[in-house]
């Protein structure tokens, strides 16, 4: 069953981690916001498949936009 990782906070997405097809494990990190001036990982909440990514290094993001999909 395909989850969202949605963005807890708005900001600039710094570094994209992962990308389609990537096996990922509970807690690996996928993306990193930068807020506020501080950087924010977004982690795996569970293993699996990221199927699609949905942003880029520099776009900016709205709290609750979808990041990743994960498999």
């Amino acid at each position: 069953m395909a989850e969202e990782i949605r963005a807890p906070l708005a900001g600039n997405i710094w570094a994209v981690l992962v990308e389609a097809g990537s096996k990922v494990e509970e807690d690996d990190e996928l993306v990193i916001i930068e807020a506020l001036k501080m950087e924010n990982a977004i982690f795996a909440p569970r293993a699996g498949t990221v199927s699609e990514v949905r942003v880029k290094k520099g776009d900016k993001v709205a709290e609750d936009d979808v990041l990743v999909v994960l498999e």
